[in-house]
């Protein structure tokens, strides 16, 4: 099977779906392995690591994917600055594994579907022991939450911990994390090690003890209702419950220093926070760090991808922070694709296993035979 890896194309992605260690272990499955030149530049990694792992170095996309039975990506396929789309580039009835976040890609998911791509989502891949280790989500979240603690500290114009010196005594910032997921957790732990002094929050009141494990504090409200989406996700809450969250929001914000929102639903889409009001009520100098950017933001305020000032509180809304730490985003995102790969194969008969049998396949797959296949998103298309 001739696996196929293109150069990203999203704006400001330096990541790649493969490494060249990852390239080597598909390569002794048995797999042929073709890379674009220039694919892995941005993260380090140059053209001739991965000649040197046994891979092809391919000169452009068209050559590459014209050729591809099976497509490793890290975003979802999108238009080329010469008018053409990656989608038309992938031979018919070629597999594509990528985080393709179809609820959020709807036009795509329908192109691929149209072009006979049997496609799977990472990010839609169940959160269970067993895929733990293909998680993409899980992986890149990591780096999500500790940089935006470390942001927070740039941003702020106070230390985070404390100091004794000659000159006297500075006490410990606080901040306050929003989501106690993957992101939410490192923040935690990053601003606890960087010497601040954390609290955090979250939906699912189970969460307490991780929380506190990290070096947080746990707040929160008694809810009427779960919040629990299973598989380590939150739900949305009731109106009488988002009341109540409110006014917790509105009273611990104005107390602290750095406000880090790392919110989701079902791992996707941001709830709106922190509104108005509430930044308001903030201190002069406070940062909010909103790490929901990329579903969407946390902050009614926040300006996606950019940073804004209301009322002397600073708004950062950063998107696609994995690719600000692009060599070991890469090395993270390339062993799950590669887990992924290793579980499906078929050593035997050299081929990719479709066992649609399988809880990961199935809950992954998104399209298959021209048709759309992931519920949710068939869903979302069906308005």
């Amino acid at each position: 099977m001739k696996i196929a890896v293109p150069k990203e194309i999203r704006a400001g992605e330096t990541r790649v779906a493969l490494d060249p260690e990852s390239c080597k272990k598909l390569i002794a499955l048995g797999l042929e392995v073709a890379v674009e030149a220039g694919a892995g530049l941005a993260a380090r990694f140059a053209d001739q690591a991965y000649r040197d792992a046994g891979a092809s170095v391919i000169p452009d996309a068209g050559s590459l994917l014209g050729e591809a039975e099976f497509v490793l990506k890290v975003n979802a396929p999108q238009a080329r600055p010469d008018g053409t789309h990656e989608v038309d580039l992938i031979p018919s009835g070629a597999l594509l594994l990528a985080s393709l976040f179809p609820t959020r890609n709807l036009d795509v998911v329908q192109r691929m579907a149209a072009r006979n791509l049997t496609t799977f989502s990472t990010d839609c891949i169940p959160r269970t022991t067993r895929a733990q280790s293909m998680d993409t989500l899980s992986s890149q979240a990591n780096i999500v939450g500790y940089k935006g603690a470390l942001l927070g500290a740039l941003e702020l114009p106070k230390y985070y911990p404390m100091f004794m010196t000659a000159a006297g005594t500075t006490l410990p910032a606080k901040v306050f994390v929003l989501g106690a997921g993957v992101a939410g957790l490192q923040a935690i732990a990053t601003a606890k090690r960087l010497g601040a002094s954390v609290t955090a929050t979250d939906v699912r009141p189970e969460v307490k003890e991780q929380i506190e494990s990290v070096g947080g504090k746990y707040v929160g409200i008694d809810l009427k209702q779960a919040a629990s989406a299973g598989g380590g996700y939150a739900a949305e809450l009731s109106a009488e419950d988002k009341a109540l969250q409110a006014r917790m929001l509105a009273d611990h914000c104005a107390q602290v220093d750095v406000v880090i929102t790392t919110a989701l639903i079902g791992g996707v889409f941001a709830p709106k926070l922190l509104d108005e009001a509430i930044v308001r009520s903030m201190k002069p100098g406070s940062v909010i760090i909103d790490l929901g950017a990329d579903g969407g933001g946390n902050c009614t305020l926040s300006k996606l991808g950019g940073t804004v000032e209301v009322g002397g509180v600073t708004i950062v809304a950063p998107l696609n922070l994995p690719a600000t730490v692009p060599t070991h985003a890469s090395m993270l995102f390339s062993r799950n694709l590669l887990n992924f790969m290793t579980a499906f194969w078929d050593k035997e008969a050299k081929r990719f296993n479709l066992d649609w049998a399988d809880d990961i396949l199935k809950g992954c797959a998104v399209t298959h035979e021209g048709k759309v296949v992931h519920g949710p998103t068939l869903k979302a298309l069906q308005g």
